[in-house]
């Protein structure tokens, strides 16, 4: 009788105990994650996106597949291809090699091999978000090679809208791809010395003016796409304490962002959005994200987007394929959708040996618990309205969509180190089908339990 009463509770609106018993015959929940299907509260955000993507070869691109199964919506190409860029890809002195030479004729440019990675994307249904700019110089102080900035800020801006026409407008036998996204530069304040900076070989006055003179430039050859930056090295010196100082780095960092802020306001950049990077561990990234969004709305910048596009909590060679880390994505995830991020990319889906290649195995290829964080998320994409969620446990994140047919997506991270007993409840019609990781299962369909084991992610649609 209780499998009947229980089928007939979820027919009429699914208010789910998940364990089908009564309220005598088991100890309360610890948590209650409760949805409300008719609180549609926007759209399932792209915050899905990914770093470089995961590339076997400068002409091998057969991992692909794995970034459209998920729905990966863009990849922010920057270091892309390992140090250097293998010398072939994206950065700009690789596509334009002779910085003296004519910047207007097509024979100066090399689009040989980005060519091939941007028609790879396109091709797997994921949109390049294109960086301008080098490839990080982590070994500069033996030497540095592309990091200077460039001699003439003018002719580095030109070389830029030639790149774009290339890709969007056909010029130089190109293509008309949808690339919407322009990245000027990268973390060009990583460290709090010239001679520390791995990205950018100058002062940060430096970088606001080749910002300003790219940016205006950029926009007026091309209004209709999004032209920002800076890629910020982070802002978690904001929260420091007597007991947790910020270090010199921190402190420059921070001191940037709000010059960035600044310089732009003054000076009538445009500036469509503002990205940034953050690896803290995942109770620190909601208040993080938080304060970016209030110093752009205090700047005057309300109407500009913020693109978390590095990202991954507390990076560590031993979370590797585990599902501590697989829930910590899965929980960061989660916080992006319900917090004020517009966009958001991984770093990121190499198929590499770092800390930061977080996505995929490079001795199976094949992918690694936290890729199905993202294969979790995605059915909260294909649904695309995100409805009101609560959850009164801590520990538990959790978010839900639903699609134009009323059907709903639940998706519900552990990233703790102890089971969670919960319950979900709400209205709407959720599907059938459930999907659990954790330190033994890996997206593995299962019944709906009553208990979230450690380190888990649940998908139920």
């Amino acid at each position: 009788m209780k499998k009947i009463a229980a089928a007939l509770t979820i027919l009429a609106g699914w208010t789910l105990s998940l364990t089908g018993a009564s309220a005598t015959d088991c100890v309360p929940p610890a948590a209650t994650v409760t949805v409300d299907a008719e609180s549609v509260v926007g759209p399932v955000k792209p915050v899905n996106g990914v770093g470089q993507p995961p590339i076997i070869s400068c002409v091998k691109y057969s991992m692909f597949h794995y970034l459209t199964e998920a729905g990966i919506p863009f990849s922010r190409l920057h270091d892309v291809g390992g140090m250097f860029g293998k010398g072939i890809f994206v950065d700009i002195p690789n596509i334009f090699r002779d910085f003296d030479a004519d910047e207007n004729d097509p024979a100066n440019y090399d689009f040989a091999f980005t060519d091939l990675l941007v028609n790879g994307l396109v091709e797997a249904k994921v949109e390049p978000f294109f960086r301008l700019g080098v490839t990080i110089e982590n070994y500069k102080r033996v030497r540095r090679y592309r990091i200077d900035p460039p001699k003439d800020f003018g002719k580095w801006a030109r070389i830029c809208e030639h790149v774009i026409r290339h890709y969007t407008e056909g010029w130089a036998d190109g293509f008309r791809h949808k690339i919407a996204y322009w990245e000027i530069w990268n973390e060009p304040e990583n460290w709090e010395t010239i001679e520390k900076n791995e990205c950018w070989h100058g002062t940060f006055a430096e970088y606001c003016r080749l910002y300003e003179t790219a940016s205006k430039h950029l926009k007026a050859c091309f209004p209709h796409l999004k032209i920002g930056g800076y890629s910020s090295t982070g802002i978690g010196a904001a929260f420091a304490t007597p007991e947790h100082p910020a270090t010199p780095r921190g402190k420059n960092t921070l001191a940037c962002f709000h010059e960035f802020l600044k310089y732009v306001c003054e000076h009538d950049c445009p500036i469509d959005f503002f990205s940034y990077h953050n690896y803290s561990a995942v109770e620190e990234l909601e208040r993080q994200i938080r304060y970016v969004r209030e110093c752009l709305d205090k700047a005057g910048l309300a109407n500009v987007e913020t693109c978390l596009n590095e990202w991954l909590p507390a990076p560590a060679h031993d979370k590797l394929g585990t599902a501590r880390q697989a829930s910590e994505v899965a929980a960061a995830l989660l916080i992006f959708q319900s917090g004020p991020v517009d966009s958001a990319a991984i770093y990121d889906a190499r198929c590499g040996i770092g800390n930061y290649s977080p996505l995929f195995n490079p001795l199976t290829y094949k992918p690694h618990k936290a890729y199905y964080a993202f294969m979790a998320f995605n059915e909260l994409a294909k649904r695309g309205s995100a409805v009101k969620v609560s959850c009164d446990g801590k520990g538990l994140y959790a978010a839900a969509a639903k699609g134009e047919d009323g059907a709903l997506a639940v998706m519900i991270a552990n990233p703790t180190g102890g089971s969670v007993p919960f319950s979900l409840s709400g209205n709407g019609r959720i599907g059938s089908r459930c999907r659990i990781t954790d330190e033994t299962r890996t997206w593995e369909e299962c019944a709906m339990p009553d208990v979230l084991p450690p380190y888990s992610i649940l998908s139920v649609y």
